[in-house]
């Protein structure tokens, strides 16, 4: 377990820098801060949608696993050298992705991000773990990321872009479907 804060304000920041999980200081822009910065941004909007009412409990359980996880890949992120996520960690979301997959009509139109209140939350989080992982990939060549952790983001997008498609279900009773707007 780490350290715990016994006071939130340090003023260690107040130059530009921040420390990362190693004692390193870095530029508060650093790639590496923007990665986990951003997988923080999508472990936040996750808790949007299960801050909505009345979701099934499957999707508050397997969402609330995720949300661990992302913990512990932002950690990863913020100790340079340190490998906590596997190949396992994608494999259970490709698992859950298949279970939840098999109840939806196949997809013959692209959606739009909506259909309810969770749903539209669960597209808002998809669409910020996109960004994780395109923000994470800058450092897969240069800064010894593990494979891992992009692949891991790129299965959570898919999972979370089915979530929503549950969940749009669940609220509404339906997708709202994209049409060629002709001017």
């Amino acid at each position: 377990m780490g350290n715990r804060l016994s006071k939130i304000y340090t003023r260690t920041g107040d130059d530009g820098t921040t420390g990362l999980g190693d004692g390193t200081r870095v530029a508060k822009d650093d790639a590496r801060v923007e990665a986990y910065g951003t997988v923080d941004e999508t472990n936040s909007a996750i808790g949007l949608v299960l801050a909505q009412p009345n979701l099934p409990d499957d999707i508050r359980h397997c969402l609330t696993e995720v949300q661990h996880t992302l913990f512990d890949l932002g950690g990863e992120l913020s100790i340079p050298g340190s490998r906590v996520i596997t190949a396992d960690h994608a494999t259970a979301l490709e698992h859950e992705l298949d279970r939840l997959n098999a109840a939806l009509p196949p997809l013959k139109e692209f959606i739009l991000p909506g259909g309810g209140p969770a749903a539209a939350a669960c597209h808002l989080a998809r669409a910020v773990c996109r960004r994780a992982e395109r923000v994470v990939w800058t450092l897969v060549d240069g800064d010894h990321v593990a494979l891992e952790v992009p692949r891991y983001l790129n299965r959570l997008s898919d999972l979370l872009f089915v979530v929503a498609r549950v969940l749009a279900r669940h609220e509404s009773g339906s997708e709202v479907l994209w049409r060629h707007v002709r001017r």
